[in-house]
């Protein structure tokens, strides 16, 4: 069954949160939802990628990147990762880059922008915590819902 978020929003409008932001949506996977994975980094991609090589398991890892498009986060490299390793996509709060490999990737990523600009290798950040952004809070085991309507976040998952 294919979910669709104008139909949850129709069916469930009072479970569900808007997240309020231009997602550019790139990838193959024009629509994908799962439970919530979170990373909390700024303009250093080292959580975010050591997150991504942990089994997915369908999960959708959202990135809190502090909205910057400075850096980007994640790239063509990453998005192989994140393929290979059974995650259902990646919203990011901040930017990508390899723009045209990942469009053409067998994967689901959105973001704020895109920048040639690689990202530091500090490892500042943390995972698993509680992250809000576009007037969203997203909390580990939660569900998020994305296609080209937008993104949506419920504790419900009505995928099953």
């Amino acid at each position: 069954m294919e979910l669709k978020t104008a139909d949850l929003v129709d069916a469930h409008a009072d479970a569900l949160t808007l997240c309020h932001l231009p997602f550019l949506k790139l990838g193959q996977r024009k629509a994908f939802n799962g439970p919530i994975a979170t990373v909390k980094c700024h303009e250093d991609n080292v959580l975010l990628k050591a997150e991504l090589q942990k089994p997915g398991n369908g999960r959708v890892l959202v990135v809190d990147g502090g909205s910057s498009t400075r850096f980007a986060l994640l790239g063509d490299q990453i998005a192989i990762i994140l393929r290979d390793n059974g995650w259902a996509g990646i919203v990011i709060n901040g930017a990508v880059r390899d723009a045209e490999e990942i469009a053409a990737m067998d994967v689901g990523v959105f973001c704020l922008g895109t920048s040639p600009m690689k990202s530091s290798k500090d490892g500042a950040g943390r995972t698993g915590g509680t992250v809000n952004f576009g007037g969203a809070t997203f909390r580990p085991g939660d569900y998020i819902y994305c296609d080209a309507d937008g993104v949506l976040v419920s504790q419900e998952n009505y995928a099953e």
